[in-house]
């Protein structure tokens, strides 16, 4: 847990950090939307590029994004195994006795890796650059026009604020527990399913006790400092876009046209 990276702000003087952060959202969701276009693997040139820049510009280490995407290795193999065993369309590649693994199987399999890879890679792109606070902020103004159908625009903002706000904060939490059921004696990789079973209750117990008692303290803190969500506020930072969150987004833009145009041509 220590490489947990999702929703974790690194601190760097970088030209991706000084991005205006609702630039960097709609980037982000013109982005997630050019993932799921159906346009083959070359469809997908023009986000990986975009990608790569953003990276490069942020100055952040490659192993970050490496930590980012461990996780989902696991589930990638299941699903490998799924599609080879379900899947029975396209031409046969190899071939055990009966049994034939077909190209399709290795094809969806892939579709899905590379976008599962590229939205990882831009949310803890966008969430590594960009305070909490500016993403508060930036939600805020993006979910205005909401605010005339009665959607409370503050609120959600407040509350996607608040829950990437205390992921690192619940991952130390847990670590702090598991260190402490360790001294106990408490073994979590060792013993009967049922023994593992009792050991992850013995911390899942305390850390949503934890959690609710830092959420109470949370809304007092709130409530002491006058905050009442139906109000309108104030803002003491102002945001202010720039010709290069412009070019960003018209950037993106032409990528998503992209991939539009490559899936019409397919």
């Amino acid at each position: 847990m220590n490489n947990f990276t999702l929703g974790r702000y690194i601190p760097i003087d970088s030209f991706m950090h000084r991005f205006d952060p609702r630039a960097k959202m709609i980037a982000m969701l013109t982005l997630m939307v050019a993932i799921f276009i159906p346009s083959g693997f070359l469809g997908y040139i023009g986000v990986f590029l975009v990608i790569c820049i953003g990276i490069y510009t942020s100055k952040l280490n490659l192993k970050f994004f490496w930590n980012a995407m461990k996780p989902m290795f696991f589930m990638l193999g299941v699903l490998l195994i799924i599609n080879v065993l379900v899947v029975r369309s396209g031409d046969p590649l190899i071939t055990i006795g009966s049994f034939s693994i077909y190209t399709n199987a290795l094809t969806q399999t892939g579709y899905i890796a590379l976008r599962l890879i590229f939205m990882v890679m831009i949310t803890t792109l966008l969430t590594a650059t960009t305070k909490p606070t500016d993403l508060t902020v930036a939600l805020e103004d993006l979910m205005k026009p909401l605010k005339k159908i009665g959607v409370p625009a503050n609120e959600i903002a407040m509350i996607i604020s608040i829950a990437l706000r205390f992921i690192p904060t619940l991952i130390e939490e847990t670590q702090r527990i598991i260190k402490a059921q360790t001294s106990r004696g408490v073994d979590l990789e060792e013993g009967s399913i049922k023994e593992k079973v009792m050991a992850v209750l013995s911390l899942i117990v305390p850390l949503f006790v934890s959690s609710y008692q830092r959420a109470e303290e949370l809304a007092n803190a709130m409530e002491a400092r006058g905050y009442v969500p139906n109000r309108d506020r104030t803002r003491y930072k102002q945001l202010h876009l720039k010709m290069k969150d412009v070019v960003l987004m018209v950037v993106c833009i032409l990528v998503l046209g992209s991939t539009i145009g490559m899936m019409i041509w397919l």
